[in-house]
C-alpha cells in the first residue's frame, strides 16, 4: 500500500486540514532508468506553501496531484545502473511512502551522518544558510548580521554561521521563549521578539551602528524597519517571504524601496540554493565539520508519522516549530 497525502484545493488565506486528502493506492513498479524509494524522512518547509500561491522557480500545485515536498528515503528496488538497492537517497518526490522515480532526478547521499542531519542542516535547509550568508550576503568580521525567523529551519542556522564569521548577530522570532534561546543556547547577541510590536524601535536598540547584512526570511514588517536601519552599502539577502504567504491578500512591497537603495548604495540580492549546486560538497564538508565540533546546534523537531504532515505544516505557519521541522514516515 502507498499512502499518499494529495493536494485537495487552493487555500483561501491560511492553510487547513481541507486543503489535503489522504489517499491509499498501490505501490508504483519502476521502469527502465528508474528506482523505488521508500520515504524515510520528509522536509516541511515555507515553501510548501508558496507553491499553492502560482509558479515560482517551479510549477504551481494542481489540486489532486500528490503534495509536493523534498524528502530522504531509500532504494528498494532499481532498474538503473546508476542506483542500488540500500542506496540513501534525497529528491522531491512529496508526501507519500514510495515513488517510481528516474535516477538522475535523485541525489544519492554518501555524507557519514544521520538521516535527521541529512534532511536538514546538511541539505537544502543548511546549503540554504550557507551560500545565503556568505555568498549573498558576503559579511565581514565586525558587521552586524539581522537575521528575521531566526529560530526556524534557516535562520537559526544563518546566525550561527554568522558569528562564526566574526559578525555581531541580531534575530528576530516570535515569542520571548524563542527569543531566550537564540541568545542563551544559539549564541545571538541579541533577539527582537517581533510580536511585541514596535519592531523597528527594538531592532535599532539592538545595532545602535545600524545593519550591515539583513537576511531577510520573512517580508513583511520586519523588511521595512531593516530598509531604513541598513549602512551604507548594505547587503540584503532575499531568501523568503514567510509573512505573506499564508494570508488571504499579500500586503503591497515598502514604497519607499528606490529611494533607500539609491541613497544607501543598497544590494538586494534573491537566490535559489540550487543556483551553488556545483559547490555542495564544499558547503556540506564545513557544515559537517562545524555541527560534528559542536560550534554550530542543529535544532530537529520531528514528528512522526505520515498521516501527522499536514498538522505539522499547520504548525509551522502558527510559528510552533524551532529549528529544522520534519516528519518520519
Amino acid at each position: 500500500m502507498n499512502r499518499q497525502w494529495l493536494y485537495a484545493k487552493q487555500p483561501v488565506g491560511k492553510i487547513g486540514k481541507d486543503t489535503f486528502q489522504w489517499h491509499e493506492g498501490p505501490i508504483p513498479a519502476p521502469r527502465d532508468g528508474e528506482v523505488l524509494v521508500q520515504t524515510r524522512l520528509l522536509s516541511l518547509d515555507p515553501a510548501n506553501r508558496a507553491w499553492m500561491m502560482g509558479k515560482t522557480y517551479r510549477d504551481a500545485l494542481e489540486p489532486g496531484q500528490v503534495m509536493s515536498g523534498f524528502a530522504i528515503g531509500e532504494v528498494v528496488d532499481s532498474k538503473s545502473p546508476e542506483l542500488a538497492k540500500g542506496d540513501i537517497v534525497e529528491g522531491d518526490w512529496g508526501w507519500q511512502d514510495y515513488a517510481a522515480l528516474p535516477a538522475r532526478r535523485l541525489t544519492k547521499r554518501t555524507t557519514n551522518a544521520t538521516l535527521e542531519l541529512l534532511i536538514g542542516p546538511l541539505s537544502v535547509t543548511g546549503l540554504t544558510a550557507y551560500f545565503g550568508l556568505l555568498e549573498v550576503g558576503q559579511p565581514k568580521p565586525g558587521d552586524t548580521v539581522l537575521v528575521s525567523a531566526a529560530a526556524g529551519a534557516v535562520g537559526s542556522m544563518v546566525g550561527q554561521i554568522a558569528k562564526l564569521t566574526g559578525c555581531r548577530v541580531i534575530g528576530t522570532a516570535g515569542g520571548a521563549d524563542k527569543c531566550a534561546w537564540l541568545t542563551r543556547e544559539l549564541g545571538f547577541d541579541a533577539a527582537v521578539d517581533y510580536k511585541a510590536g514596535g519592531v523597528r524601535r527594538a531592532i535599532s536598540q539592538a545595532a545602535p551602528d545600524g545593519i550591515d547584512v539583513y537576511f531577510d526570511n520573512t517580508g513583511g514588517p520586519v523588511l521595512d524597519a531593516a530598509l531604513t536601519l541598513m549602512n551604507l552599502r548594505g547587503r540584503i539577502v532575499c531568501c523568503g517571504n514567510v509573512s505573506q504567504y499564508d494570508v488571504d491578500k499579500p500586503a503591497p512591497g515598502p514604497m519607499g524601496v528606490p529611494g533607500l537603495v539609491v541613497v544607501k548604495r543598497l544590494r538586494l540580492e534573491g537566490f535559489i540554493v540550487t543556483d551553488f549546486s556545483d559547490r555542495r560538497a564544499e558547503a556540506e564538508t564545513r557544515l559537517a565539520r562545524w555541527i560534528a565540533d559542536g560550534q554550530i546546534k542543529a535544532e530537529l523537531d520531528i514528528f512522526d508519522g505520515l498521516e501527522r504532515a499536514p498538522e505539522a505544516l499547520i504548525g509551522l505557519f502558527e510559528g510552533n516549530n524551532r529549528g529544522k521541522r520534519a516528519v518520519r514516515v
